[in-house]
């Protein structure tokens, strides 16, 4: 494997703790967790049109293109919004640690499954006893994390 892309995979790792913690102060500092995370995607936008600016290379594809993809592939923007404003909502009451514990092994149960089945796309990668494994030392050890 490429060890920049598993060094970038534990940067998104800690970027991700890091934005929970934000977000959070971001809503107490609006009093209002909608606008937060309306705040928050808006900085995000910005940052990704001066990206786009500055590093794209392929052609922007035309109306009647997009118009042609399917209605399901737009639906990123709305995981990624579940995603911000839940965790506004639920850091302060369970602590950034019991909170990315759980995404992580809700993202892992997913995960699996997705590769099992080659979902979206994916290639098929059977579940096998050793990601079986995986999976319950680390249930067992967000168990062992939300304990406290």
């Amino acid at each position: 494997m490429n060890w920049f892309f598993l060094l970038l995979a534990f940067l998104i790792g800690i970027s991700n703790a890091v934005q929970s913690g934000v977000n959070a102060q971001l809503r107490e500092s609006l009093n209002n967790p909608i606008l937060a995370a309306v705040t928050s995607f808006l900085v995000g936008l910005a940052v990704l049109l001066i990206a786009f600016a500055c590093f794209n290379q392929s052609p922007v594809p035309g109306f009647s293109q997009i118009r042609q993809i399917p209605w399901i592939r737009f639906t990123g923007g709305i995981f990624g919004a579940f995603y911000i404003i839940t965790v506004i909502f639920i850091i302060r009451e369970i602590g950034p640690a019991n909170m990315i514990c759980l995404v992580i092994a809700g993202q892992m149960v997913a995960a699996i499954t997705i590769d099992h089945y080659g979902l979206q796309g994916f290639a098929v990668h059977q579940i096998t006893l050793p990601r079986i494994l995986g999976v319950i030392l680390l249930v067992i050890g967000v168990y062992l994390i939300l304990k406290n």
